[in-house]
């Protein structure tokens, strides 16, 4: 597993599918991309529209941000030895809004749940993945880098994004953090 991480406009979606490329030019492989992004505004439709842009035409893509474990099935995931996931920050906003609880008042004790849930989708998507042999590139946004939110729900999408990373990396072969377009490698 490649982990990719680093802050907005970094780079690091250019990356991932840089050495996505690469991977498929390596193994002869083809590449499924998983898309989380969900279009909510004209300016997220306008940004999913150039990141279509810049893939390959003969990639294939899967608009998703849960149920992970329903891969398996997908004619897309069985073709692909690649699979490369865009963004995991994404998916952690997309599910975490999901819940329809007052994120300023909610009990600690239901956060936490909310997180074990969100983990399990991470844990769903590296376990179909190694269990098909699949190489996996994930980007992230590196969250802890900013500003203290001055929201709760901010700081709880920041606590939440941040542990995730912390076992994506964990997990990876091989982590690269991002910063104006240059790769750093952490591991």
């Amino acid at each position: 597993m490649l982990f990719i991480l680093g802050g907005a406009r970094s780079g690091k979606s250019t990356y991932a599918e840089q050495k996505a490329h690469e991977l498929s030019d390596k193994m002869s492989a083809h590449v499924l991309y998983i898309a989380t992004a969900i279009a909510f505004d004209e300016d997220m439709k306008d940004r999913i529209k150039k990141h279509q842009a810049a893939r390959p035409n003969h990639w294939h893509t899967i608009e998703q941000f849960k149920d992970f474990n329903l891969l398996e099935v997908k004619e897309d995931f069985k073709q692909s030895s690649i699979i490369l996931l865009d963004c995991m920050t994404l998916m952690v906003t997309n599910l975490l809004l999901q819940y329809e609880v007052d994120f300023d008042h909610v009990k600690r004790t239901v956060i936490d749940e909310i997180e074990q849930d969100i983990l399990k989708e991470v844990e769903d998507l590296l376990s179909i993945c190694k269990q098909h042999g699949k190489e996996l590139i994930i980007v992230s946004n590196e969250v802890g880098l900013g500003v203290v939110p001055a929201y709760r729900l901010g700081n709880i999408f920041r606590d939440i994004a941040g542990r995730i990373n912390q076992r994506l990396a964990k997990e990876a072969d091989e982590v690269f953090f991002l910063a104006s377009g240059l790769p750093l490698k952490l591991k």
